[in-house]
């Protein structure tokens, strides 16, 4: 295991010695982090929590209790992941072929789900890999998400369809004095929306 300075595991936890975890994380009561694992700085992996081989996490990501992050998802910096939310990486799942031999490792190719920067995860919702989360958007509690999710969208669902659009303090965007434009009422941020899409306008 390649652990950085001042990393807290505390006992119950099954770490793997050949993940990688990042100076200031924290890795919780039967919280499971497998082989090739890579965290980054300041992440906290929650009680139960599974993070699969190979996963990919930036620094100070959150993953709360007993969410289930299957490889090979991976996490951009800043990511939440909610308690009980479940990553899938399998398109077409079976526990036998249909020779009724039991599936093994060969028989079947893991896809992931992709949350980038800043993005959340709400309580229980569920990604149905391959989709792409977009920076800062939030999938609401509950939510299953079969298709990918723009930048700043609020999602919400099943499945998962835009609601609205939140800036990057998590709080829903208002209108703006014309149509495609939205304010953040926290920071004052303002966005345009171009097709379906919003640009963070720049000064």
């Amino acid at each position: 295991m390649t652990l950085r300075s001042h990393v807290r595991i505390v006992d119950s936890a099954d770490v793997s010695p050949d993940a990688v975890i990042g100076d200031g994380s924290s890795i919780w009561h039967l919280a499971q982090v497998r082989e090739d694992a890579q965290l980054g700085e300041n992440c906290i992996v929650g009680r139960g929590a599974y993070i699969g081989t190979g996963v990919v996490m930036g620094d100070n990501c959150k993953v709360q209790n007993y969410a289930l992050v299957y490889e090979p998802a991976k996490l951009g910096d800043g990511v939440f992941i909610g308690p009980a939310v479940v990553l899938t990486n399998d398109t077409y799942p079976r526990a036998i072929n249909a020779d009724g031999t039991i599936k093994s490792a060969h028989d079947w190719e893991p896809v992931g789900v992709t949350i980038e920067r800043g993005a959340a995860i709400g309580a229980r919702a569920t990604c149905v890999a391959p989709v792409t989360i977009g920076a800062w958007a939030t999938v609401a509690a509950g939510a299953v998400v079969v298709k990918d999710v723009p930048a700043y969208a609020l999602v919400a669902g099943v499945p998962a369809r835009r609601i609205g659009w939140v800036g990057e303090s998590g709080v829903p965007l208002v209108a703006g004095e014309d149509t495609n434009i939205w304010v953040c009422p926290t920071t004052g941020d303002r966005f345009f929306e171009t097709d379906g899409k919003l640009t963070k306008e720049t000064v």
